[in-house]
Protein backbone atom coordinates (compact mmCIF):
# COMPACT_ATOMS: atom_id res chain seq x y z
CA UNK A 1 0.00 0.00 0.00
CA UNK A 2 1.43 3.39 -1.00
CA UNK A 3 1.37 5.98 1.74
CA UNK A 4 0.55 9.77 1.04
CA UNK A 5 2.62 12.61 3.15
CA UNK A 6 0.40 15.58 3.11
CA UNK A 7 2.78 17.74 3.88
CA UNK A 8 3.55 20.53 1.52
CA UNK A 9 0.19 19.22 0.01
CA UNK A 10 -1.38 21.92 -2.30
CA UNK A 11 -5.27 20.98 -1.65
CA UNK A 12 -6.53 23.73 -0.27
CA UNK A 13 -10.37 24.44 1.61
CA UNK A 14 -13.57 26.46 -0.96
CA UNK A 15 -12.49 29.35 2.06
CA UNK A 16 -8.84 29.45 0.53
CA UNK A 17 -10.46 30.80 -2.58
CA UNK A 18 -12.67 34.21 -1.21
CA UNK A 19 -14.90 34.97 -3.61
CA UNK A 20 -13.99 33.03 -6.71
CA UNK A 21 -16.07 30.52 -8.43
CA UNK A 22 -13.96 27.81 -8.77
CA UNK A 23 -14.09 26.26 -12.60
CA UNK A 24 -14.41 22.11 -12.46
CA UNK A 25 -11.79 20.39 -13.62
CA UNK A 26 -11.83 16.80 -13.65
CA UNK A 27 -14.59 14.43 -11.80
CA UNK A 28 -12.76 10.73 -10.25
CA UNK A 29 -14.89 7.82 -10.22
CA UNK A 30 -12.66 5.68 -8.48
CA UNK A 31 -10.90 6.44 -4.92
CA UNK A 32 -7.21 5.22 -6.63
CA UNK A 33 -7.74 7.79 -9.44
CA UNK A 34 -8.49 10.49 -7.03
CA UNK A 35 -5.52 9.70 -4.87
CA UNK A 36 -3.28 9.39 -8.07
CA UNK A 37 -4.99 12.58 -9.11
CA UNK A 38 -4.07 14.53 -5.77
CA UNK A 39 -0.76 13.23 -6.22
CA UNK A 40 -0.16 14.87 -9.93
CA UNK A 41 -1.43 18.19 -8.78
CA UNK A 42 0.03 18.38 -5.95
CA UNK A 43 3.66 17.51 -7.67
CA UNK A 44 2.76 19.67 -9.73
CA UNK A 45 2.11 22.54 -7.37
CA UNK A 46 -1.38 23.28 -8.73
CA UNK A 47 -4.03 25.16 -5.58
CA UNK A 48 -6.70 22.71 -5.91
CA UNK A 49 -10.02 22.03 -4.12
CA UNK A 50 -11.52 18.84 -3.95
CA UNK A 51 -14.71 17.56 -2.98
CA UNK A 52 -17.64 14.64 -3.13
CA UNK A 53 -20.30 15.22 -5.56
CA UNK A 54 -22.62 12.67 -7.48
CA UNK A 55 -22.37 12.43 -10.92
CA UNK A 56 -24.86 10.46 -13.58
CA UNK A 57 -22.75 6.98 -14.71
CA UNK A 58 -24.12 4.19 -16.36
CA UNK A 59 -24.96 3.52 -19.85
CA UNK A 60 -28.11 1.43 -20.16
CA UNK A 61 -28.69 1.76 -15.98
CA UNK A 62 -28.47 5.22 -15.19
CA UNK A 63 -27.75 6.04 -11.64
CA UNK A 64 -26.32 8.43 -9.60
CA UNK A 65 -22.69 7.77 -8.30
CA UNK A 66 -20.03 9.37 -6.03
CA UNK A 67 -17.03 10.72 -7.28
CA UNK A 68 -14.17 12.94 -6.53
CA UNK A 69 -14.82 16.64 -8.15
CA UNK A 70 -11.45 18.40 -8.18
CA UNK A 71 -12.03 22.62 -8.54
CA UNK A 72 -9.47 24.97 -9.73
CA UNK A 73 -9.71 28.81 -9.91
CA UNK A 74 -10.69 30.43 -13.25
CA UNK A 75 -7.25 32.03 -13.99
CA UNK A 76 -5.77 28.07 -13.72
CA UNK A 77 -8.39 26.26 -15.71
CA UNK A 78 -6.58 26.60 -18.82
CA UNK A 79 -3.08 25.87 -18.10
CA UNK A 80 -3.76 22.83 -15.32
CA UNK A 81 -5.74 21.45 -18.43
CA UNK A 82 -3.18 21.33 -20.96
CA UNK A 83 -0.81 19.99 -18.14
CA UNK A 84 -3.13 17.31 -17.50
CA UNK A 85 -3.58 16.91 -21.24
CA UNK A 86 -0.12 16.77 -21.56
CA UNK A 87 0.38 14.19 -19.20
CA UNK A 88 -2.00 12.05 -19.94
CA UNK A 89 -5.48 12.79 -18.21
CA UNK A 90 -8.61 13.89 -20.05
CA UNK A 91 -10.32 17.06 -18.23
CA UNK A 92 -13.27 18.19 -18.61
CA UNK A 93 -14.40 19.73 -21.55
CA UNK A 94 -14.97 24.01 -20.85
CA UNK A 95 -17.99 23.49 -22.47
CA UNK A 96 -18.85 19.85 -20.53
CA UNK A 97 -18.24 21.70 -17.49
CA UNK A 98 -20.92 20.09 -15.20
CA UNK A 99 -21.80 16.98 -13.39
CA UNK A 100 -22.03 14.96 -16.87
CA UNK A 101 -21.32 11.05 -17.24
CA UNK A 102 -18.18 9.53 -19.04
CA UNK A 103 -16.46 13.15 -18.16
CA UNK A 104 -12.72 13.34 -17.08
CA UNK A 105 -10.28 10.38 -17.88
CA UNK A 106 -7.27 8.86 -16.11
CA UNK A 107 -4.29 8.13 -18.14
CA UNK A 108 -3.44 4.57 -18.92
Amino acid sequence: MRSYDLQGHMRREREHFPGEELELLYIAKRLREALRLEEFLTASDVDYVVETGTYLGGLVFRSERVGAFFYVPPSALEKTSELLNANGWHPLEPAANEKKPGTGQAPG
